[in-house]
């Protein structure tokens, strides 16, 4: 079927159905950013293949609703496919909601797939539509006309042992317990992929770049069940997860097991990690203690365990991003290099790194006016060739078994205009800026998100993504609570956890120029004002200083990145070949 057509097969059902609006997020039922191939119903649908969107159908208008960071995506994508792009004013905004109370007539019908929103996003719904006496209606109108629907991953489920984790499973279930008692509930359901794998210590392979697995967890104060399928566990992890006083069910014997929670109990769900679907199976009679998940910032503050392997993980990293940055200095020109073949090199040069899994993420490799494009992805119709001129700007990064990374690089090719040249010094200022803060304990995410930009604002630019975003351990790379944008959410930046810095300036049919670093908050120092925390630099590969305007940046700036460059040297040269040692050693000499 066509795109087209498949819209139309849709509205028929509506139809039948009296139902005037259909829904589709981008998400599963465990309310995931990144899918499985058999949830991937935006894609199917619309040919739209963005990592956050959501559509929403009428008889009359179909619309997809995106951000800044797919509108020319979006638009190509659409093309011919009888959907139109719907321009968010603000990220992550449902801006949809709204235009669903302007448009429809009172007492209509909106139908979704409750496994597919979130309790949130439902009651969201129905509070910001009860003016207009909206009814809901859960409906699947995608499965009818999905031929060779892609079956749930069957790939297998690993655990990681103790010592490589820093936290047995049993102990984390402790802590989880802990914090279940304090809030007074009896249950907790989680269906987070990457809370059920930090809880658990497993991994697995069930979604692209995030080494996660489906399934659920009921836990109690005496009792841990996990719901999966059960040929993804051997017998030894079977019994290693029993020792925790674990045991194992099917992964669709969660719905039985709700709807005989006992009466008058209560249930600790996290709304925006849940689906509504799950959420309607509870009894009535049960409490629900609408609250994060307790692992969600247990995960975030990682252990001297992770924080170490995570640190060895950057070196292999490093030596990769040096090795590929010297292989596109040497060759362009010489061989034909392409965007696609660029990201295709990087990988094998992390491949070839102990203990490397894959990557943490689709590789952004942007040329030129590319790089305008804060999340392109380079596809067989838009790849170009890189040549001896402009900017190349890789976002990039690895799953390692001790950790996850995440980096951004420019590399300027040659020719590079003034603008270039302000530009890429100027989002080194912010990037600088943000990693080398110094700040009270407290501090939230939203007050370094305004420290890294203020180099910037000083010159009237701005970016339209945030500043940063937690990262996991051998896990998701992007991991909450804490986020380092404009949002004002009150989480404090902890001890221990792992986040992103990464400004930059976009020029529409120009360039684009990111510069990213993963930071650990550590502490800094103790006095009668406070406790002062700092940030420390676990990415560790050079920062091309070619381009650097020396009279834009502070002294402070300019010790920084002499020092950072040092550090680079010192951790990375013992892995790299003699001719590498020199090539890192220009790139990472004083300014």
């Amino acid at each position: 079927m066509t795109n087209p057509e498949k819209l139309s097969a849709i509205r028929e059902q509506m139809k039948a159905d009296g139902v005037a609006a259909y829904i589709i997020p981008s998400a599963d039922p465990h309310i995931s950013e990144y899918l499985p191939s058999h949830y991937k119903c935006i894609p199917f649908v619309t040919g739209f293949t963005g990592s956050v969107s959501t559509v929403v159908i009428t008889q009359d208008f179909a619309g997809l609703w995106a951000d800044a960071r797919y509108f020319e995506q979006a638009e190509e994508q659409l093309e011919g496919s009888g959907f139109e792009l719907v321009k968010l004013k603000v990220q992550h905004s449902p801006e949809y909601i709204q235009w669903l109370g302007e448009t429809l007539a009172p007492s209509a019908t909106i139908a979704f797939d409750e496994k597919l929103v979130s309790v949130a996003l439902g009651e969201l719904l129905q509070k910001q539509l009860a003016y207009q006496r909206i009814q809901f209606k859960h409906k699947d109108y995608l499965s009818p006309i999905w031929e060779n629907r892609p079956a749930l991953p069957a790939q297998p489920t690993f655990l990681i042992a103790d010592e490589h984790i820093g936290q047995s499973v049993a102990d984390k279930l402790t802590a989880v317990r802990k914090a279940m008692k304090q809030k007074n509930a009896k249950y907790h359901l989680v269906s987070s992929l990457d809370d059920m794998a930090w809880l658990f210590n497993m991994r697995g392979a069930d979604v692209s770049y995030n080494p996660v697995v489906l399934s659920f967890a009921l836990i109690s104060a005496t009792e841990a069940t996990l719901y999966i399928q059960s040929d993804k566990l051997t017998a030894d992890a079977k019994a290693d997860l029993a020792k925790s006083g674990v045991s194992v069910l099917g992964y669709d014997t969660i719905a039985k097991d709700l709807q005989f929670l006992p009466a008058e109990s209560s249930i600790l769900i996290d709304p925006k990690r849940n689906c509504l679907a799950l959420y309607k199976l509870i009894p009535t009679s049960v409490q629900k203690i609408l609250e994060t998940n307790p692992s969600t910032l247990l995960k975030a503050v990682k252990n001297n365990v992770e924080v170490n392997n995570t640190r060895q993980a950057m070196i292999k990293d490093g030596v990769a991003i040096t090795q590929f940055i010297k292989w596109v200095k040497d060759n362009v020109g010489k061989i034909e290099i392409t965007e696609i073949s660029a990201a295709a090199h990087l990988k094998e040069l992390r491949a070839a790194q102990d203990g490397f899994i894959g990557e943490s993420f689709n590789t952004i490799a942007a040329y030129r006016a590319h790089g305008a494009l804060p999340h392109y992805g380079a596809t067989e119709k838009s790849d170009v060739a890189i040549q001896a001129e402009g900017l190349f700007l890789v976002d990039s990064g690895g799953q390692y078994r001790y950790g996850t990374t995440d980096i951004t690089r420019v590399i300027p090719m040659g020719n590079n205009t003034e603008e270039e040249k302000t530009d890429y010094t100027l989002v080194l200022k912010a990037m600088i800026e943000g990693c080398k803060t110094r700040f009270p304990k407290g501090t939230c995410g939203y007050q370094i998100d305004a420290i890294t930009r203020r180099p910037m604002w000083d010159y009237a630019l701005n970016y339209g993504h945030g500043t940063g975003h937690g990262v996991g351990y051998f896990l998701n790379v992007h991991e909450g609570p804490q986020v380092f944008n404009a949002t004002a959410t009150a989480v404090p930046v902890e001890l221990g956890m792992i986040t992103s810095i990464e400004p930059g300036i976009y020029r529409p049919g120009k360039h684009g120029i990111r510069i990213e670093n993963l930071v650990l908050t550590i502490a800094d120092q103790s006095n009668q004002f406070n406790e002062f925390y700092a940030f420390e630099s676990l990415t560790l590969a050079p920062i091309d200083t070619t381009l650097v305007k020396k009279e834009l940046l502070e002294q402070s700036h300019i010790a920084w990145l002499n020092q950072y460059h040092a550090n680079v040297y010192a951790k990375l040269s013992p892995f790299l070949k003699e001719e590498e040692k020199v090539f890192l050693g220009r790139m990472t000499s004083e300014i």
